[in-house]
């Protein structure tokens, strides 16, 4: 007896597939701009030598005088001066390695549980679903308790401390007059300006967004 035909199998495909993973457009888009940020932010760093030339430090006359080179020296070795800061703050995280797990945690849930978390897709932990507005107030108050109310507020405060008196005691002591500012200085110009741009824009719109 012949066998019967072989049926012709249909080409369509099982739903089981695997889902490809979650596409994070804004944050791409944020350290894309976070990078360039950097790239820009450092291309207007200051030759270190000018900041340790000995011969250009002089104890300052009196307060006014100190004040008047901090203010000189502030924007000409703003990059210099934050890059002063974030050393000082890296090197308190790393003799704290606890205080910096704790900082990086917060930081990524920050970032993936609410900036960058597609707005189609709930929070949903321990089987209860979270609103953007919820998942906002639980992370503020986390963020309160961590800063706040432990010994990372304390570590995170003293550092800038210290580096700010780093700071001020260089400006006080460096002698601006061989110092060649822009005659044309941008409108945000300030100590931190460079950490705006193309960075903040794009936090503040993935921000915004959830508004």
């Amino acid at each position: 007896m012949a066998a019967p035909p072989t049926l012709p199998i249909s080409g369509s495909q099982s739903n089981t597939q695997s889902q490809p993973p979650i596409a994070t457009p804004a944050f791409r888009t944020f350290l894309s701009r976070l990078s360039s940020s950097v790239r820009s932010a450092f291309s207007q760093r200051r030759p270190w030598y000018e900041l340790v030339d000995r011969s250009a430090l002089s104890r300052p006359e009196s307060l006014t005088e100190a004040y008047s080179r901090i203010r000189k020296n502030l924007p000409y070795f703003k990059v210099n001066y934050a890059t002063l800061l974030a050393a000082v703050l890296a090197l308190s995280l790393l003799s704290h390695p606890f205080s910096l797990l704790v900082l990086l945690c917060l930081l990524a849930a920050w970032m993936f549980l609410y900036l960058f978390r597609p707005s189609d897709q709930p929070l949903v932990l321990v089987g209860r679903t979270f609103s953007d507005r919820e998942t906002l107030g639980l992370l503020v108050v986390l963020t309160i308790v961590v800063v706040f109310l432990t010994s990372v507020g304390s570590l995170l405060i003293s550092a800038l401390m210290i580096g700010a008196a780093i700071v001020c005691a260089h400006g006080a002591f460096r002698v601006p007059e061989d110092l060649f500012l822009d005659d044309q200085e941008p409108a945000n110009s300030g100590f931190l300006s460079f950490l705006g741009g193309p960075a903040s824009s794009a936090a503040a719109s993935a921000v915004a967004a959830r508004v």
